[in-house]
């Protein structure tokens, strides 16, 4: 642990970076000018852009934007200040899953890189010495890089529901107090993360049969010390059940059982493939039946946990894992949860359910209210025979720059869905790994932004006629040499 001295030392060296990252901003900064129009509604200012989701997407979006002078934007956050996403709430990794040299949100600016942020806190040697960034430490770097730009955030803002008012978005807010405002935006961005196209999933089969306090999906709050010596069971095969296995076995559990449904443990990992720059940067340029059979591949690989969380869980004399061992049904008896599998009944304690989530836009209140309007996959597309996919399915087929698309051109709410774009996990099929992957940022970013930058600029084509047509302003003032 840092002592004071070498904590005001490192402090200091993040002030002088913050410093660096501005001075190289400026330098590049091109265009200067201010040429966004203002509008009001009902009397009170107009967004250029509203972000929901102050996490690492939503911020680099800010950032884009600012760099664009689209300055007329807020991100809102349901989350207290520092505890945005999910780094510091209920993701129990000990590092990042991606490489450390992986850039995101720095946009191709060096300073604001998360190397150049490690080694003024660390030092070099400490960033030479890592494997991967540690996920409290990328909190820390999402709260630095979010002071050192001045990024429009307000926290606790819980995003309640959306209309559409006469070309305007409608947007409803509560605060932790039940209090509600209301905003007005022009574009609405939603980077709501990993759930934002739908909600996490505890099978109903499990909510049903047992006592709320008796199960905890990965994604909530976990009283890990209140189940020390206690019997786990953990339903799951991706990284996230590996990961709560292994914080319920460092708290001291008596034992945890990890079961997964598949026959074999997943080892491939079809993210590392997907960071090249065709696939960043391209995918969404595909034919839809390319699209399909990229995303089918990489669903059913599914992504595996790392080896050291692997490891983190095996080295417990206390933990077991089994493959082909799905639930098939729950029920109390006397104290104990019975579990029913192919492999016999099993008794538990406590279950932590790690079954992902389900993309379902009607379970989200920020976006229930046009759901049934959105084209889905299976809208659009119709796969060869024996190629279905209902995960795909069940996606939001998204236009060129993540905004949503009518099932019907005739449907009202058209003209609303245009101005909403989808920078959620939900993305993925129609636009591959984007904001709330740390891998597919950079370019998902100046996608989502240039897009944005775009239609603000169309719409007011006539505006920009006009300030042009009024534009008087000399720049010869002189016809004669000056005087010597």
């Amino acid at each position: 642990m840092a002592g004071p001295a070498e904590t005001r030392h490192n402090e200091t060296r993040l002030k002088a970076l913050a410093e660096k990252a501005k001075r190289d901003l400026d330098l590049i900064r091109y265009p200067r000018t201010d040429w966004m129009k203002r509008t009001e509604h009902n009397g009170q200012p107009v967004l250029d852009v509203a972000i929901i989701g102050a996490g690492q997407g939503g911020l680099a979006a800010a950032f884009a934007l600012k760099r664009l002078n689209i300055d007329n934007v807020c991100v809102f956050d349901r989350a207290h200040r520092g505890g945005e996403g999910p780094w510091v709430t209920f993701a129990r990794m000990i590092t990042l899953r991606t490489p450390k040299y992986v850039t995101g949100p720095d946009l191709g600016v060096p300073s604001l890189t998360p190397r150049a942020w490690f080694e003024a806190r660390y030092g070099n040697d400490a960033w030479e010495d890592l494997n991967k960034i540690s996920r409290h430490d990328w909190q820390s770097y999402l709260d630095w890089y979010r002071d050192t730009l001045g990024l429009p955030v307000e926290n606790d803002r819980s995003f309640q529901h959306v209309a559409w008012e006469n070309g305007v978005l409608k947007l409803t807010f509560a605060d932790s107090a039940g209090n509600e405002a209301v905003r007005y935006a022009r574009k609405l961005v939603l980077a709501t993360g990993i759930d934002g196209g739908g909600c996490w999933n505890t099978p109903a089969f499990i909510r049903e049969a047992l006592p709320r306090e008796r199960f905890a999906h990965t994604s909530e709050a976990i009283d890990f010390e209140a189940l020390r010596g206690k019997r786990i069971g953990v339903l799951g095969a991706g990284a996230s059940a590996f990961d709560n296995a292994a914080t319920a076995l460092e708290a001291g559990v008596g034992s945890v059982d990890l079961c997964l449904r598949r026959k074999v443990v997943p080892s491939v990992n079809p993210y590392r493939w997907m960071e090249n720059t065709g696939f960043l940067s391209q995918f969404a340029a595909l034919p839809d039946l390319l699209r399909w059979r990229f995303m089918a591949h990489i669903y059913d690989l599914n992504q595996p946990p790392p080896q050291d969380t692997f490891w983190r869980c095996r080295r417990h004399k206390n933990f077991t894992f089994h493959t082909g061992c799905s639930w098939d049904a729950v029920r109390m008896e006397d104290d104990e949860i019975v579990v029913s599998t192919p492999l016999g009944q099993k008794r538990y304690d406590f279950v932590i359910i790690g079954t992902g989530f389900t993309v379902d836009l009607a379970q989200r209140p920020e976006t229930a209210s046009f759901a049934s309007s959105v084209a889905l996959w299976r809208d659009r597309f119709a796969p060869p025979e024996g190629e279905w996919h209902a995960t795909i399915a069940a996606h939001p087929y998204l236009g060129d720059v993540y905004q949503f698309l009518p099932k019907t051109a005739s449907d009202p709410k058209a003209p609303m869905l245009a101005a909403i774009h989808n920078f959620t996990f939900s993305a993925t099929p129609s636009m591959g790994l984007s904001g709330s992957s740390i891998s597919g940022m950079r370019f998902g970013v100046e996608r989502l932004v240039r897009g944005l930058t775009r239609d603000l600029f169309v719409t007011d084509g006539q505006y920009h006629l006009d300030s042009l047509l009024a534009y008087n302003t000399p720049e010869l003032v002189s016809t004669e040499p000056p005087v010597e």
